[in-house]
Protein backbone atom coordinates (compact mmCIF):
# COMPACT_ATOMS: atom_id res chain seq x y z
CA UNK A 1 0.00 0.00 0.00
CA UNK A 2 2.95 2.34 0.48
CA UNK A 3 3.21 4.80 -2.37
CA UNK A 4 6.30 6.30 -3.92
CA UNK A 5 6.24 9.54 -5.88
CA UNK A 6 8.96 9.90 -8.49
CA UNK A 7 10.50 13.36 -8.79
CA UNK A 8 13.54 14.71 -10.69
CA UNK A 9 15.40 14.59 -7.38
CA UNK A 10 14.48 10.95 -6.78
CA UNK A 11 11.61 9.05 -5.15
CA UNK A 12 9.62 10.55 -2.26
CA UNK A 13 7.71 8.22 0.03
CA UNK A 14 4.08 9.22 0.51
CA UNK A 15 2.79 9.11 4.10
CA UNK A 16 -0.16 6.74 4.42
CA UNK A 17 -3.11 8.07 6.45
CA UNK A 18 -6.20 6.15 7.54
CA UNK A 19 -9.33 7.99 8.72
CA UNK A 20 -11.58 5.67 10.75
CA UNK A 21 -15.21 6.83 10.74
CA UNK A 22 -18.20 5.86 12.85
CA UNK A 23 -21.89 6.66 12.19
CA UNK A 24 -22.78 10.28 13.09
CA UNK A 25 -19.16 11.43 12.97
CA UNK A 26 -18.49 15.17 12.90
CA UNK A 27 -18.36 16.32 9.27
CA UNK A 28 -15.97 19.20 9.91
CA UNK A 29 -13.81 17.00 12.10
CA UNK A 30 -13.20 14.89 9.01
CA UNK A 31 -13.24 17.49 6.25
CA UNK A 32 -10.94 20.04 7.89
CA UNK A 33 -7.99 17.70 8.53
CA UNK A 34 -8.66 15.92 5.23
CA UNK A 35 -8.35 19.21 3.35
CA UNK A 36 -5.12 20.16 5.10
CA UNK A 37 -3.41 16.82 4.53
CA UNK A 38 -4.61 16.68 0.91
CA UNK A 39 -3.03 20.06 0.19
CA UNK A 40 0.33 19.33 1.82
CA UNK A 41 3.27 18.99 -0.58
CA UNK A 42 6.87 17.92 -0.05
CA UNK A 43 7.82 20.73 -2.45
CA UNK A 44 5.35 23.58 -2.21
CA UNK A 45 5.70 24.56 -5.88
CA UNK A 46 5.41 21.03 -7.24
CA UNK A 47 1.86 19.59 -7.18
CA UNK A 48 3.23 16.13 -8.06
CA UNK A 49 4.88 15.83 -4.61
CA UNK A 50 1.79 15.19 -2.50
CA UNK A 51 2.87 14.29 1.01
CA UNK A 52 -0.10 12.20 2.18
CA UNK A 53 -2.30 9.51 0.68
CA UNK A 54 -5.70 9.27 2.36
CA UNK A 55 -7.86 6.18 2.94
CA UNK A 56 -11.24 6.22 4.66
CA UNK A 57 -12.54 3.22 6.60
CA UNK A 58 -16.11 2.69 7.81
CA UNK A 59 -18.44 -0.11 8.83
CA UNK A 60 -20.35 0.13 5.53
CA UNK A 61 -19.81 1.44 2.01
CA UNK A 62 -21.40 4.76 2.96
CA UNK A 63 -21.33 6.44 6.37
CA UNK A 64 -23.25 9.58 7.35
CA UNK A 65 -22.19 12.41 9.62
CA UNK A 66 -24.38 13.92 12.32
CA UNK A 67 -25.24 16.73 9.87
CA UNK A 68 -26.31 14.33 7.11
CA UNK A 69 -23.16 14.35 4.95
CA UNK A 70 -22.62 10.87 3.49
CA UNK A 71 -19.06 9.76 2.79
CA UNK A 72 -18.09 6.84 0.56
CA UNK A 73 -15.65 4.60 2.39
CA UNK A 74 -12.60 3.23 0.60
CA UNK A 75 -12.40 0.13 2.78
CA UNK A 76 -14.33 -1.60 5.56
CA UNK A 77 -12.96 -2.34 9.02
CA UNK A 78 -12.01 -5.93 8.18
CA UNK A 79 -9.69 -4.65 5.46
CA UNK A 80 -8.46 -1.86 7.73
CA UNK A 81 -7.35 -4.44 10.30
CA UNK A 82 -5.72 -6.60 7.64
CA UNK A 83 -3.74 -3.69 6.17
CA UNK A 84 -3.13 -1.77 9.39
CA UNK A 85 0.64 -2.23 9.31
CA UNK A 86 0.79 -0.27 6.04
CA UNK A 87 -0.45 2.97 7.62
CA UNK A 88 1.74 5.63 9.18
CA UNK A 89 -1.10 7.72 10.65
CA UNK A 90 -4.51 6.78 12.07
CA UNK A 91 -6.97 9.65 12.60
CA UNK A 92 -10.18 9.38 14.63
CA UNK A 93 -12.74 12.20 14.19
CA UNK A 94 -15.22 12.79 17.01
CA UNK A 95 -18.86 13.77 16.70
CA UNK A 96 -22.24 12.85 18.15
CA UNK A 97 -21.74 9.17 17.31
CA UNK A 98 -18.92 8.79 19.83
CA UNK A 99 -21.46 8.17 22.60
CA UNK A 100 -22.92 5.17 20.76
CA UNK A 101 -19.42 3.79 20.08
CA UNK A 102 -18.62 4.00 23.79
CA UNK A 103 -21.88 2.28 24.70
CA UNK A 104 -21.50 -0.57 22.20
CA UNK A 105 -17.70 -0.90 22.33
CA UNK A 106 -17.73 -0.95 18.53
CA UNK A 107 -15.34 0.26 15.84
CA UNK A 108 -13.12 2.16 15.77
CA UNK A 109 -12.26 1.11 19.36
CA UNK A 110 -10.72 -2.26 18.31
CA UNK A 111 -8.79 -0.55 15.51
CA UNK A 112 -7.36 2.03 17.91
CA UNK A 113 -6.18 -0.69 20.28
CA UNK A 114 -4.68 -2.73 17.45
CA UNK A 115 -2.76 0.28 16.11
CA UNK A 116 -1.33 1.10 19.53
CA UNK A 117 -0.34 -2.54 20.17
CA UNK A 118 1.34 -2.68 16.76
CA UNK A 119 3.62 0.20 17.71
CA UNK A 120 4.53 -1.46 21.00
CA UNK A 121 5.42 -4.72 19.26
CA UNK A 122 7.24 -2.99 16.38
CA UNK A 123 8.71 0.39 17.42
CA UNK A 124 11.01 0.41 14.37
CA UNK A 125 8.29 2.21 12.43
CA UNK A 126 7.19 5.68 13.41
CA UNK A 127 3.42 5.79 13.71
CA UNK A 128 1.02 8.56 14.69
CA UNK A 129 -2.43 8.29 16.27
CA UNK A 130 -4.51 11.48 16.25
CA UNK A 131 -8.00 12.38 17.44
CA UNK A 132 -10.20 15.34 16.59
CA UNK A 133 -12.58 16.67 19.25
CA UNK A 134 -14.37 13.93 21.20
CA UNK A 135 -12.47 11.25 19.28
CA UNK A 136 -10.06 11.38 22.23
CA UNK A 137 -12.78 9.85 24.43
CA UNK A 138 -12.26 6.68 22.41
CA UNK A 139 -8.54 6.81 23.19
CA UNK A 140 -9.42 7.14 26.86
CA UNK A 141 -11.82 4.19 26.68
CA UNK A 142 -9.12 2.10 25.02
CA UNK A 143 -6.82 2.72 27.99
CA UNK A 144 -3.97 4.04 25.86
CA UNK A 145 -3.86 7.45 27.57
CA UNK A 146 -2.66 6.15 30.93
CA UNK A 147 0.47 7.99 31.99
CA UNK A 148 0.09 10.49 29.14
CA UNK A 149 -1.43 13.95 28.65
CA UNK A 150 -4.45 14.62 26.44
CA UNK A 151 -7.21 17.07 25.63
CA UNK A 152 -10.68 16.98 24.12
CA UNK A 153 -13.57 19.30 23.28
CA UNK A 154 -13.99 21.70 26.24
CA UNK A 155 -17.56 20.52 26.89
CA UNK A 156 -16.21 17.03 27.54
CA UNK A 157 -13.28 17.64 29.92
CA UNK A 158 -15.17 16.15 32.86
CA UNK A 159 -16.35 13.11 30.91
CA UNK A 160 -12.80 12.60 29.66
CA UNK A 161 -11.47 12.64 33.21
CA UNK A 162 -14.10 10.14 34.35
CA UNK A 163 -13.30 7.71 31.52
CA UNK A 164 -9.56 8.05 32.12
CA UNK A 165 -9.94 7.40 35.85
CA UNK A 166 -12.01 4.30 35.15
CA UNK A 167 -9.39 3.08 32.65
CA UNK A 168 -6.69 3.63 35.27
CA UNK A 169 -8.68 1.67 37.85
CA UNK A 170 -8.95 -1.26 35.45
CA UNK A 171 -5.33 -0.94 34.33
CA UNK A 172 -2.13 -0.13 36.19
CA UNK A 173 -3.58 2.87 38.09
CA UNK A 174 -1.59 5.44 36.09
CA UNK A 175 -3.56 8.63 35.62
CA UNK A 176 -4.06 10.76 32.50
CA UNK A 177 -3.36 14.47 32.62
CA UNK A 178 -6.42 16.03 30.95
CA UNK A 179 -5.21 19.43 29.78
CA UNK A 180 -7.19 22.47 28.68
CA UNK A 181 -5.11 22.99 25.56
CA UNK A 182 -5.64 23.51 21.83
CA UNK A 183 -3.88 20.23 21.05
CA UNK A 184 -1.49 18.00 22.97
CA UNK A 185 1.31 15.92 21.45
CA UNK A 186 2.88 12.96 23.27
CA UNK A 187 6.05 11.21 22.13
CA UNK A 188 7.00 13.91 19.65
CA UNK A 189 10.00 13.90 17.34
CA UNK A 190 11.71 17.23 17.52
CA UNK A 191 14.98 19.08 17.29
CA UNK A 192 15.08 22.01 19.67
CA UNK A 193 17.36 24.23 17.60
CA UNK A 194 19.51 27.02 18.96
CA UNK A 195 16.70 29.53 19.54
CA UNK A 196 13.57 28.13 21.14
CA UNK A 197 11.59 31.29 20.44
CA UNK A 198 12.08 30.82 16.70
CA UNK A 199 11.04 27.17 16.70
CA UNK A 200 7.60 27.20 15.02
CA UNK A 201 5.89 24.01 16.04
CA UNK A 202 4.30 24.45 19.45
CA UNK A 203 4.14 26.99 22.24
CA UNK A 204 7.26 27.62 24.26
CA UNK A 205 5.16 29.41 26.87
CA UNK A 206 2.22 27.87 28.64
CA UNK A 207 -1.28 29.25 28.03
CA UNK A 208 -3.75 28.94 30.93
CA UNK A 209 -4.02 25.25 31.68
CA UNK A 210 -4.55 22.84 34.54
CA UNK A 211 -0.86 22.33 34.96
CA UNK A 212 2.30 23.65 33.43
CA UNK A 213 3.11 21.65 30.33
CA UNK A 214 6.57 20.55 29.27
CA UNK A 215 6.34 22.64 26.13
CA UNK A 216 8.74 21.55 23.43
CA UNK A 217 8.93 22.18 19.74
CA UNK A 218 8.73 19.87 16.77
CA UNK A 219 10.67 19.37 13.56
CA UNK A 220 10.70 17.44 10.34
CA UNK A 221 12.29 14.31 11.76
CA UNK A 222 10.13 11.60 10.20
CA UNK A 223 12.33 10.71 7.22
CA UNK A 224 15.50 10.64 9.28
CA UNK A 225 14.24 9.12 12.53
CA UNK A 226 12.73 6.01 10.95
CA UNK A 227 16.18 5.12 9.63
CA UNK A 228 18.26 5.70 12.76
CA UNK A 229 19.02 2.71 14.94
CA UNK A 230 19.47 4.90 18.02
CA UNK A 231 16.17 6.61 17.32
CA UNK A 232 14.42 3.24 17.18
CA UNK A 233 15.90 2.26 20.53
CA UNK A 234 14.90 5.53 22.14
CA UNK A 235 11.43 5.30 20.64
CA UNK A 236 10.99 1.80 22.06
CA UNK A 237 11.76 3.14 25.55
CA UNK A 238 8.83 5.55 25.42
CA UNK A 239 5.24 4.75 26.35
CA UNK A 240 3.30 2.88 23.67
CA UNK A 241 6.58 2.11 21.90
CA UNK A 242 7.00 5.78 21.02
CA UNK A 243 3.65 6.10 19.26
CA UNK A 244 3.19 9.80 18.50
CA UNK A 245 -0.20 10.50 20.06
CA UNK A 246 -2.02 13.75 19.29
CA UNK A 247 -5.33 14.83 20.79
CA UNK A 248 -7.08 18.06 19.84
CA UNK A 249 -9.99 20.11 21.14
CA UNK A 250 -12.83 21.40 18.99
CA UNK A 251 -13.14 21.67 15.22
CA UNK A 252 -10.58 24.41 14.64
CA UNK A 253 -8.20 22.71 17.05
CA UNK A 254 -8.29 19.78 14.65
CA UNK A 255 -7.10 22.10 11.90
CA UNK A 256 -4.25 23.28 14.11
CA UNK A 257 -3.25 19.73 15.04
CA UNK A 258 -3.32 18.73 11.37
CA UNK A 259 -1.00 21.61 10.48
CA UNK A 260 1.31 20.45 13.28
CA UNK A 261 1.29 16.98 11.72
CA UNK A 262 2.24 18.43 8.32
CA UNK A 263 5.04 20.45 9.90
CA UNK A 264 6.36 17.49 11.89
CA UNK A 265 6.25 14.91 9.11
CA UNK A 266 6.79 17.02 5.98
CA UNK A 267 8.11 20.53 6.71
CA UNK A 268 7.19 23.72 8.46
CA UNK A 269 7.25 25.46 5.09
CA UNK A 270 4.62 23.06 3.77
CA UNK A 271 2.37 23.66 6.80
CA UNK A 272 2.68 27.42 6.40
CA UNK A 273 1.79 27.21 2.72
CA UNK A 274 -1.32 25.11 3.43
CA UNK A 275 -2.42 27.63 6.07
CA UNK A 276 -1.82 30.49 3.61
CA UNK A 277 -3.85 28.87 0.85
CA UNK A 278 -6.71 28.20 3.27
CA UNK A 279 -6.45 31.73 4.71
CA UNK A 280 -6.20 30.20 8.15
CA UNK A 281 -4.16 31.35 11.15
CA UNK A 282 -2.38 28.39 12.71
CA UNK A 283 -2.71 28.37 16.51
CA UNK A 284 -0.14 26.25 18.33
CA UNK A 285 -0.62 23.64 21.03
CA UNK A 286 1.80 21.94 23.41
CA UNK A 287 4.13 18.97 23.25
CA UNK A 288 4.93 16.74 26.21
CA UNK A 289 7.26 13.81 26.79
CA UNK A 290 9.29 13.97 23.59
CA UNK A 291 12.80 12.93 22.63
CA UNK A 292 15.49 14.73 20.66
CA UNK A 293 16.08 12.74 17.47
Amino acid sequence: MSAITETPDGPIEVIQVLFALHPSFGAQELCGPLEILSKALHKINDPTTKAFEITIAALSAGVSSSSGLTIKADINYDTAHEDLSEYDVLIIPGGDGVTKVLETQSEPLPLISAFAKMQISDPSKERTLMSIGTGSLLFAQSGILQGLAATTHPDYYTKMEIICKEAARKGDLEQTDVMEENYVVNNARYELGENLEENPFVLSKRPDARRKSIARKGSNAWKESVKRRESNARRASLRLGGLRLITSGGITSGLDASLYLVAAMVSHESAQEVARVMQYTWNKGVTVEGIDV
